[in-house]
């Protein structure tokens, strides 16, 4: 028997037969052109961008009616950055200038773009290189006529029951098809916690393990797996004792599951009454679908990245007023805008002719250092979140607050966009309530003379806790240092909601802490009523809130706190999530 261990997705429980779909990646051929078929090498890069178009779009209007709500919006973000002149159009004006292969081009370009996103410093959107790798993979094929890395469906067959796939990577689209045939679970090289397949594979109840590098040339055809999303374990030819303890842990996730689809419409309140907010994290409005049967509150994060991303210039103040305005109007509840939350190692134009190289892209001018150093940058963003408020209940919410200062230069921007607004008699809320997102340790540890100037704070726990441990999180060689359990972690994260208590104005949290059911039981005893989690956490989140007395939760968190030990205090955690009703 082998064990291997990768980052696990989900919960679940999957025993199979392993499908390998994954052939070894072939070179990108490099070569030069004659002067005279430079033409016709364009011509040819710009099919092979139409056909995958064609492709995108096929899949997307053949989804299952099953496919979750999000799928359609994942492949949009595909669609986007298969528009990106980076993919779409620069490659071909290489071919005419350097006379060299449409396959050398679009990898030197997409190389470039994939450093666009190694810059950014929200572990979320850095993630989606692995997007990028996926749509520049599927015009790499057209390009060079052989199957696709990620699997040919059509080949597969109708039915893959009780199959675990085994790939270097799949895309969201993969995914959704593959489940459709009855996919018991997937295994990738590639990947992470927060990419978008992930997602998706936790909306769709797949269990997976990403990230488990060389797995394609580890595992065989017909190998017999056993996969454990909860702990990133694969076992390869399980014995038969091993077998059975998975197959009854198997078959009691399955009962749980059926008793959480019914909760949907139930009150997140705790046994002895005590109401809960929970809210979704969005960044498109196609993510509005994803909120439908969720029983989301509202949306505690709007991440507005994306409307700067995949274009050559910022959006205008109109474009962006009316993608928020659609976003506001359709949701049954708050809505918290995040303002733009970039890096500067990359300008929003891309910076792609000369690109400066941070050393620590995290550390640099990003978030609300960026906006505030680029007034012509941030003020359209202002101007358009506070005319959009009109249509809703809105709150706006600043990135990266690390200063006093930084936070009275931001707030004296929204009051002179006020008033240029007002002057011009434009239709705005002036009341929208200002918040800070609390990610830096040095606003954590100060976060009571944050909160006497704020009017709400929500804690990012993502960032926080990279920054607090000093390790960069979607980093294969330490990402094993991140630990959401660290004292120090606990303790600032204590220290914030203290804070938002002591000036009487609400704390959520909204990093990724806050949509594990690991740790709902010990965020509530540590005070936190307000949870903004992606809309397919939320039911879990929301039967461990309904199975807790919290009125017997704080002898526990006294003890957690008190625990300087890091496994006891795991085993703490353990112990108080394994009492039925606490």
């Amino acid at each position: 028997m082998l064990s291997l261990g990768g980052t696990g997705i989900g919960r679940g429980i999957a025993i199979g037969r392993a499908l390998v779909l994954d052939a070894p990646q072939n070179e990108v051929p490099q070569f030069q052109i004659d002067t005279k078929r430079v033409d016709d090498e364009v011509l040819r890069f710009n099919r092979a961008i139409a056909a995958v178009r064609q492709e995108l779009r096929h899949l997307q209007s053949n989804l299952p009616a099953t496919a979750p709500p999000e799928t359609s919006a994942f492949i949009d973000v595909h669609l986007l950055m298969l528009d990106d002149p980076l993919i779409s159009k620069e490659p071909g004006e290489s071919i005419r200038r350097d006379k060299i292969n449409a396959e050398w081009a679009l990898n030197n370009h997409a190389n470039t773009l994939a450093a666009f996103f190694d810059n950014i410093s929200d572990p979320y959107l850095r993630t989606k290189k692995d997007d990028v790798a996926q749509v520049v993979g599927r015009v790499m094929d057209v390009l060079t006529q052989r199957p696709e890395r990620s699997p040919n469906l059509s080949g597969l067959g109708h039915a893959l029951t009780d199959r675990i796939i085994v790939a270097r990577d799949l895309s969201p689209a993969d995914a959704v098809m593959l489940r459709h045939r009855s996919m018991a679970a997937f295994v990738t090289s590639l990947g992470g916690p927060i990419s978008h397949t992930a997602i998706l594979a936790r909306s769709l109840g797949i269990p997976a393990v990403v990230g488990l590098h060389g797995v394609i040339d580890t595992i065989q055809d017909q190998d017999e797996l056993i996969v454990d999303a909860a702990t990133g374990t694969v076992l390869v030819a399980p014995d038969e004792r091993l077998l059975k303890q998975f197959q009854r842990l198997q078959a009691r996730q399955h009962d749980e599951r059926q008793a959480l689809a019914k909760i949907g419409e139930k009150r997140a309140a705790t046994l002895d009454d005590q109401e809960i907010t929970l809210l979704a994290n969005i960044e498109l409005p196609e993510d509005l679908n994803a909120l439908k049967g969720s029983g989301a509150a509202g949306v505690g994060l709007y991440r507005t990245e994306f409307l700067f991303m995949n274009r050559t210039e910022p959006p205008e103040e109109e474009e962006q007023y009316q993608a928020y305005r659609q976003i506001i109007q359709a949701v049954n509840g708050p809505v918290t805008v995040r303002t733009l939350d970039l890096g500067a190692d990359k300008q929003v134009d891309g910076g792609r002719d000369e690109p400066k190289a941070a050393m620590t892209p995290a550390l640099g001018l990003r978030a609300i250092r960026l906006c505030l150093s680029e007034p012509s940058l941030f003020k359209p963003q202002l101007r358009a979140i506070l005319r959009a408020a009109v249509h809703g209940d809105v709150q706006m919410m600043i990135p990266m607050l690390s200063s006093l200062p930084e936070l009275e230069q931001s707030l004296s921007l929204i009051r002179e966009v006020c008033t240029e607004l007002e002057r011009e008699g434009a239709a705005f809320n002036p009341n929208v309530p200002i918040g800070g997102m609390i990610e830096v340790p040095a606003a954590a540890i100060a976060a009571d003379l944050f909160a006497q100037k704020l009017d709400f704070l929500s804690i990012g726990t993502n960032d926080l806790i990279q920054y607090t441990l000093a390790i960069d999180r979607v980093d294969d060689s330490v990402n094993y240092l991140y630990d959401p359990l660290h004292p120090s972690v606990l303790r600032l994260v204590r220290n914030i909601i203290q804070a938002g208590d002591q000036a009487n104005i609400p704390v959520s949290m909204c990093g990724e802490m806050a949509g594990d059911p690991v740790f709902t039981r010990l965020l509530m005893g540590l005070g936190l009523r307000q949870f903004s989690m992606e809309p397919s956490q939320l039911l879990e989140i929301r039967q461990q809130i309904r199975n807790t007395r919290l009125s017997a939760v704080p002898e526990w968190i006294d003890r957690i706190l008190a625990c300087t030990d890091t496994a006891a205090l795991h085993e703490l955690v353990d112990q108080l999530n394994a009492q039925e009703c606490v």
